[in-house]
């Protein structure tokens, strides 16, 4: 069996194809890269076990078909050291031989049986299919992946739940400390259903889908797995188990008091403040008619940093305290020149929002305080 790549166009699909890989497998053909050459297509595949993600691109002057595994580290070490030029792959699919040549030089591998290689495991019953465009997909995981839980006690919270509705798509993401809610008022899936997607998979999308694309991905859900397809990848993973939390129910109704601030001057002061911040990374947010004061203190240190800002506010004159790196993390994922901080009292968790939302969306972000005791 043979056919002809460029090398750039091959490294391309398989850099992608290694994100699903583990760097530690229980089993060694899981090592590989599976290849199958279908026609003058090269059909890609990586997986975990949990996740399989699959590609093709095409090949010129394909001769026979068939399929075979080759390392990832090897393959990928190889192509990256190469210019872009054209390659034959020549295969014995008896002996398992590989040889690869390109202008100006050979190499030989010895591959492992295709055969092998895991199988896609069967879906189970009650599938139903709908489809979104890839920005959509993107936007949905963007936009809450960042508050997934890493926490293996509580594996409901280590991936993005999408809640399915007839006339929206909510994402939900939390570590128990912040929750972020994403809203897409702008599709219609005409059913519902839910399911966990985990992070692992939830990033690889956002990686190989374009975020500017209107192309349609093809979702595919049953109950415990779902696809992900485009004319270039098929990614399949299975669900977290377990129930996700009724996340409305931890909102706030109602926070009174409401700061909006321009969100990079924000940011900025917050980063500067956060320098002299103790160890957990306190920072105190102090509201006021018109201003809002940071402060920061390290008592083991002898440092302390304040900074005043302007904001737009005529609520009860209050202090309350956030980690750092969490207030610093919320505005990063919040886009817009404005955030909106809705505030009940120090001991209960603030709302951040972006002060205009984009059309048919709709972000909300609450973060747990801080004693400031």
């Amino acid at each position: 069996m043979k056919f002809n790549i460029q090398s750039k166009l091959l490294l391309s699909h398989l850099n992608a194809v290694s994100k699903v890989i583990s760097s530690k497998n229980a089993y060694a053909i899981l090592d590989n890269f599976l290849m199958e050459v279908v026609g003058d297509r090269l059909i890609i595949t990586g997986t975990d076990m949990e996740t399989r993600l699959t590609t093709n691109v095409e090949v010129q002057n394909a001769d026979g078909n068939g399929k075979f595994a080759v390392d990832v580290k090897r393959m990928l070490s190889l192509l990256k050291e190469l210019p872009d030029t054209a390659m034959t792959f020549d295969v014995n699919l008896e002996t398992l031989e590989v040889v690869i040549t390109y202008l100006k030089g050979q190499f030989n591998i010895v591959a492992f049986n295709g055969d092998d290689y895991p199988q896609k495991a069967q879906g189970s019953d009650n599938v139903q299919e709908f489809s979104l465009s890839a920005k959509n997909v993107v936007a949905g995981i963007q936009h809450t992946l960042f508050a997934a839980g890493t926490d293996d006690m509580h594996p409901q919270f280590m991936g993005v739940y999408w809640d399915i509705k007839p006339d929206m798509i909510v994402y939900v993401a939390s570590d128990t400390q912040k929750l972020v809610r994403f809203k897409q008022m702008n599709v219609a899936p005409n059913f519902e259903r839910s399911f966990i997607l985990p992070t692992k998979p939830a990033a690889i999308l956002s990686q190989i889908l374009d975020k500017n694309s209107d192309a349609e991905v093809k979702i595919t859900i049953d109950d415990n797995s779902a696809v992900f397809e485009t004319p270039d990848y098929a990614l399949s993973c299975r669900f977290v188990n377990g129930r996700y939390p009724n996340y409305n129910n931890v909102i706030p109704e109602n926070n009174p008091y409401q700061a909006v601030a321009d969100r990079q001057t924000l940011l900025n002061a917050l980063r500067r403040v956060s320098v002299f911040a103790s160890v957990g990374g306190l920072i105190k947010l102090q509201v006021k008619q018109g201003e809002l004061i940071l402060n920061s203190q390290d008592l083991e240190h002898a440092t302390s940093a304040e900074e005043k800002l302007q904001c737009e506010y005529d609520g009860v004159e209050m202090t309350i305290g956030f980690k750092n790196s969490d207030v610093i993390e919320v505005l990063n994922n919040i886009a817009g020149e404005n955030v909106v901080l809705k505030l009940l009292d120090p001991v209960r968790a603030g709302v951040f929002l972006p002060a205009e939302q984009q059309e048919g969306e709709e972000l909300l972000i609450l973060q747990m305080p801080m004693s400031i005791m």
